[in-house]
């Protein structure tokens, strides 16, 4: 089993618009057949910094992952939905990790 998690920071003062579109964009995974065992979205309640969205997936293997992740790219609603949080914002990285217990 691996995790995935796309961690975004969001632009000041754009966290309930983004927070919304990303409620979107996850039920819109889920009932795509995006790939994945688990998707669950997460925010930051305290720490730095502050603004923090996680789109956190849970897949079989790297390669199912690889599949769902390249899927995705030709995914029109899920093209749109990204295209409308990019503005929002300002960094964002992905972490890979393995299950192990």
């Amino acid at each position: 089993m691996v995790i995935v998690r796309d961690v975004f920071r969001l632009k000041f003062g754009q966290s309930k618009e983004a927070v919304a579109l990303w409620k979107e964009a996850a039920a819109s995974l889920r009932t795509s057949g995006y790939g994945a065992v688990d998707i669950r979205l997460l925010t930051d309640l305290v720490g730095a910094p502050y603004y923090t969205v996680i789109l956190e997936s849970t897949f079989n293997s790297v390669a199912e992952w690889e599949k769902a992740h390249f899927a995705a790219r030709d995914n029109a609603p899920w093209k749109a939905l990204y295209g409308k949080i990019v503005p929002l914002t300002e960094v964002g990285h992905r972490e890979i990790l393995s299950v192990i217990a």
